[in-house]
């Protein structure tokens, strides 16, 4: 696929998980987001290390978008008043005291905004939301965790979303399939949110601050995953770069 070439590229901030990668603390984050920032919206990611020193004002004054990727981890339950976590359970303090005031910080000013999996999560609960710790174990839910031993098997589409709002405005379908990777979900939706979409079992699958006019959009599948081979996919990160262009100028 060839990258969208534009005149100036904006710069898009990627906030960084900070986590033991061979006994080393690193500041990291996988990379086929910065490969379909690149290439399928036509930006200049830039990882954000999550540093108490790194003050959101001032990595917002740079930027012309911010992608919230997904990660291994989970958000903090005491972020959002749920149960301690079981023993073991990867969490990121450093990552949730930064990402969600730079999330609350990015949509107050208007910055295009684009929240993939713990994105989405992290979202709703900058915004006063609250999560499920495991959907699979709930009563009516399915087991959205993803399967297989391949990155493939595990990232292969797995069932419908039924869009409403930017997102079929965007994708300009109401139905389409999606991956699911994860095992946290929405609970409570935040009063400042809309839902955009949900899945056929009822999990809200991708949410939008409600006095928003501008792109800020969460979905709680990969888009980033094949994004140059799915249709939808394809197009979330278009309009994205899009809106980071007009930021930009």
């Amino acid at each position: 696929m060839t990258a969208i070439v534009t005149s100036r590229r904006p710069w898009v901030g990627v906030p960084a998980c900070h986590r033991d990668l061979g006994g080393h603390m690193q500041h990291a984050t996988p990379s086929r987001y910065m490969i379909a920032l690149a290439e399928g919206a036509g930006v200049r990611p830039v990882l954000l290390p999550p540093l108490p020193a790194l003050e959101v004002a001032e990595a917002l004054e740079r930027l012309d978008g911010l992608l919230i990727p997904g990660s291994p981890s989970n958000v903090q339950p005491a972020l959002y008043g749920g149960p301690a976590a079981p023993e073991g359970e990867m969490e990121d303090p450093d990552r949730d005291a930064f990402t969600l005031p730079l999330i609350r910080a990015a949509v107050a000013r208007g910055l295009p905004v684009l929240a993939i999996c713990r994105g989405l999560q992290e979202m709703n609960v900058a915004f006063g939301g609250t999560l499920h710790s495991r959907l699979h174990v709930l009563d009516g839910r399915d087991d959205h965790r993803g399967h297989g031993g391949t990155s493939a098997e595990r990232y292969q589409m797995r069932h419908d979303v039924q869009a409403e709002g930017l997102l079929r405005e965007i994708t300009g379908q109401a139905r389409f399939r999606v991956n699911s990777v994860h095992m946290q979900g929405v609970d409570r939706v935040a009063e400042a949110l809309a839902v955009e979409a949900v899945a056929p079992d009822g999990t809200v699958e991708a949410l939008r601050p409600k006095e928003s006019k501008g792109f800020h959009l969460a979905v709680q599948w990969h888009p980033e995953w094949r994004y140059h081979e799915d249709a939808p996919s394809t197009a979330i990160f278009r309009a994205f770069g899009a809106a980071c262009q007009e930021a930009a100028a």
